[in-house]
């Protein structure tokens, strides 16, 4: 774990002590799940791109196929 010495102006500073407090968590528990959670946001989007790039509609079809059998009322739906 590594510790840094973040600078936020006052009003910040006592948003963000008056959250975690009301969370019940310490301010250092609030920080870093902010920070997590920016994390998190910007990175998903990249993710779902490079994921989506890899993608074969032709291999979603056959895999669906294989799924649908069961729900052919809804054939027209998926297409």
């Amino acid at each position: 774990m590594s510790a840094i010495s973040v600078r936020l102006t006052d009003s910040i500073h006592n948003m963000a002590r008056e959250i975690a407090s009301e969370d019940h968590i310490s301010l250092n528990q609030f920080i870093a799940s902010a920070v997590t959670e920016k994390i998190s946001a910007l990175t998903t989007e990249t993710y779902l791109a490079q994921r989506a790039a890899r993608g074969s509609v032709d291999k979603f079809r056959a895999a669906l196929a294989c799924v649908v059998s069961g729900y052919g009322h809804l054939r027209p739906y998926l297409y």
